[in-house]
């Protein structure tokens, strides 16, 4: 790694220095109570180890990010080694295994959005371990709106790492009732009405995917409209619209499932092989075309799609 020349140093040491006299200007004005804080809420960090670290920690992991960076380690490597060692208590040794589960998750979302955007605080509203009607306990992620800012890939990725968090902690799988199965292909096809998802599912792969999700898909309410079949579920706490698990379910699992499934091989985790399925899936869906419709649809026809709501 090359070193800084003297003057290059010098001039990043003023930079600093001056950035610390604005800090501790503008906290000695907190100080004053003018303010819903009495300290300033944007902390200070020089890259994505010191960004993740000052998000949500926890303490020693910028550190790490550090070394795994310059050991070659790419992004995915880093963030299941980062998430293995909280769990292991070698890294911020965290008593509680409710709390090692949510400090896990957030890091791992944190270094894939190289901590720039509010999703590892906002677009994971809680993380709980619940049980079910035998006693077998589960996870559940409560994803909120700003989960979008993320991408879809990377909300994805969350679920996959929920999943290995779950393994490594002897959590049982999450399994879905049919009611509830119900209750998202109706969630979601109310919400693409709304906000017009990116990935136009089916009926089919939303049942498929959510039949074998080892980890509930979960949110609060984003909108005011209500699902009108599969309401007063004893495991989903509101009748309205759960925007976020409708993002990371269609426009996460279902459109990024060939790339999901190539993280999850490469990773070696189990459980995740049935997205192979899915291409599958949606090609049944498809109706078959005679050879008219065929030459047709080699023809380059005009698209107004994307003028459709104006």
């Amino acid at each position: 790694m090359k070193e800084m020349s003297n003057e290059m140093e010098q001039y990043f040491s003023t930079i600093q220095r001056d950035v610390d006299k604005c800090y501790e200007v503008a906290n000695k004005a907190r100080q004053k109570g003018l303010d819903p804080e009495l300290f300033v809420e944007s902390p200070q960090a020089k890259d994505l180890a010191g960004r993740v670290e000052k998000l949500v920690g926890p303490e020693g992991v910028a550190d790490l990010i550090r070394k795994l960076k310059i050991l070659g380690k790419n992004d995915d490597e880093i963030v299941f080694q980062v998430v293995s060692d909280i769990l292991d208590q070698k890294l911020g040794n965290i008593n509680s295994l409710d709390d090692r589960v949510e400090r896990a998750i957030r890091a791992g979302l944190a270094i894939k959005t190289m901590g720039v955007v509010s999703a590892p605080l906002e677009g994971i509203s809680k993380i709980l371990i619940r049980n079910d009607n035998q006693g077998n306990s589960y996870l559940s992620l409560y994803f909120a709106g700003p989960i979008r800012a993320a991408g879809g890939t990377t909300a994805a990725l969350c679920v996959l790492v929920a999943d290995y968090v779950r393994e490594k902690s002897n959590i049982s799988k999450y399994e879905a009732t049919e009611a509830e199965i119900g209750r998202y292909v109706e969630e979601v096809k109310l919400y693409d009405r709304r906000v017009h998802l990116q990935y136009p599912s089916s009926n089919d792969e939303i049942r498929y995917a959510v039949k074998h999700l080892p980890i509930e898909i979960n949110g609060d309410s984003t909108e005011d409209e209500e699902v009108s079949a599969f309401r007063d579920l004893p495991r989903v706490e509101t009748n309205n619209i759960r925007g976020g698990a409708c993002l990371v379910l269609n426009d996460g699992i279902l459109l990024k499932a060939p790339k999901l499934m190539k993280i999850a091989r490469s990773m070696n985790l189990k459980n995740w092989d049935w997205l192979a399925d899915l291409k599958n899936i949606a090609q049944k869906d498809e109706k078959p075309q005679d050879q008219e419709g065929l030459e047709k649809k080699e023809q380059i026809l005009p698209n107004s799609k994307y003028v459709s709501d104006i």
